[in-house]
């Protein structure tokens, strides 16, 4: 028999997204019939993180996107860097990344005001977002003509490694101190 603490790294492994707490409970609930605590789920996870920190492992446990996932570690990130890049047909381009800014700042947002922010059509770059499962339609606005509405999705959390939106870089993350004197690397 399979203890508890395999059976939940499988499911961590296997999932193609951070699988929730909730998620693995449910699973164990139907395949089992086993009802596992919340508490006692996150203790086992705890205890598989602890195990994948050891140096001999070039992965781990990373809470993102509201769930945990296999992640490998920074160590081995320039290797993995190279690779991806290599398949970087998932890669967003800059009109992308630009809309999806907007709806992740603005959301929930209509299109055509994000196409007031970018002041350019947004139809394509909008759609490409949809298929990428990066934004969401989130309903109808009340104003004419009853536009979709844009919110981002928890693809989009686990795309940039996110467990919620107050972990997006705000404006003072890209200003320089003006009343700084020398280098940091000085003092």
């Amino acid at each position: 028999m399979n203890s508890l603490e395999s059976n939940v790294e499988s499911l961590i492994f296997c999932s193609p997204k951070p699988i929730k707490i909730v998620d693995i409970i449910n699973t164990f609930k139907e395949s089992e019939k086993e009802h596992y605590s919340e508490e006692s789920i996150l203790k086992c996870i705890k205890k598989i993180q602890k195990k994948f920190s050891d140096i001999k492992f070039s992965f781990e446990i990373v809470e993102s996107g509201g769930g945990y996932q296999f992640l490998t570690k920074n160590e081995f990130s320039r290797l993995t860097e190279i690779m991806l890049k290599q398949q970087s047909r998932r890669r967003l381009s800059i009109s992308a990344l630009e809309t999806l800014s907007i709806i992740a700042y603005k959301q929930p947002v209509t299109k055509s005001e994000v196409e007031k922010i970018r002041g350019v059509n947004c139809d394509y770059t909008i759609q490409k977002l949809l298929e990428k499962e990066l934004i969401n339609i989130d309903g109808k606005s009340d104003k004419v003509g009853r536009p979709l509405i844009y919110s981002t999705s928890e693809r989009f959390m686990d795309y940039f490694g996110i467990n919620n939106l107050d972990q997006l870089p705000t404006i003072k993350d890209f200003q320089s101190e003006e009343n700084s004197i020398g280098n940091e690397r000085e003092v």
